[in-house]
This record gives structure tokens, sequence and C-alpha cells, in this order.
């Protein structure tokens, strides 16, 4: 079973950089692959990047690829989704997820799920 743990959301001004921190319990943490993903007023959640265990792979969504990047510590149980060049549609609550299943950009494959922590990019 692994507790995941979001942080770092907040306001900041569009064209701006924000980091999310979101930490794991679990031993066996190492072996998840990990996903982000976003849900504004009104919207479906949607699939924002997701690395896989190892850390060898990676999958962005188009909207924040080359503006967004994920790493992760397995040491510390961390991983983290630094936030570049914000834009206004950005603006949502932000979730990690975990999961050992193979299709991790897909919001069903996940098992384990954080509480979200908010992003708010002004104009």
């Amino acid at each position: 079973q692994v507790q995941l743990v979001e942080s770092g959301g907040g306001l900041v001004q569009a064209g701006g950089s924000l980091r999310l921190s979101c930490a794991a319990s679990g031993r066996t943490f190492s072996r998840y692959s990990v996903g982000w993903f976003r849900q504004a007023p009104g919207k479906e959640r949607e699939f924002v990047v997701a690395i896989r265990w190892s850390g060898s792979t990676t999958n962005y969504a188009d909207s924040v690829k080359g503006r967004f990047t994920i790493s992760r510590d397995n040491a510390k149980n961390m991983v983290y989704l630094q936030m570049s060049s914000l834009k206004p549609e950005d603006t949502a609550i932000y979730y990690c997820a975990a999961t050992q299943r193979i299709m991790i950009t897909m919001t069903t494959q996940y098992d384990y799920w954080g509480q979200g922590t908010q992003v708010t990019v002004s104009s």
C-alpha cells in the first residue's frame, strides 16, 4: 500500500515557475510508476505527465511538453513536478498517483491518489 501527499501549490503569475512535490510512504514505492494529473473546475481529470518506477521512461501530455519536468528520488520516496512558463490554462488541482500497471497515461490505471494541491496562474 502507498500513501501520497502533494505540496507546493500556490498562486503564481503567468510565465512564472512552481515546483510541486509528492511525498510517498511504503517500502515498495520504488516499484511504482507515478503520474501527475490535474482537474480544473467543470472539467474532467486529465493526464499531465508520468514516470516509470525506474525513472528511465517518461510520458508528457502535449500541452505541457517542454514546460514541465517530472523527476523522482526513490531513496527519499519523493516525486517532483517542475513547472515553468506557466499559463492561466494550467490552473487546476494537481494530483499525484501511483500504479504498478502498464498504461501509465490512463487515469483508470492508478490505484493510489493524493489529496491534491491547488495551482492558480494569474494573467
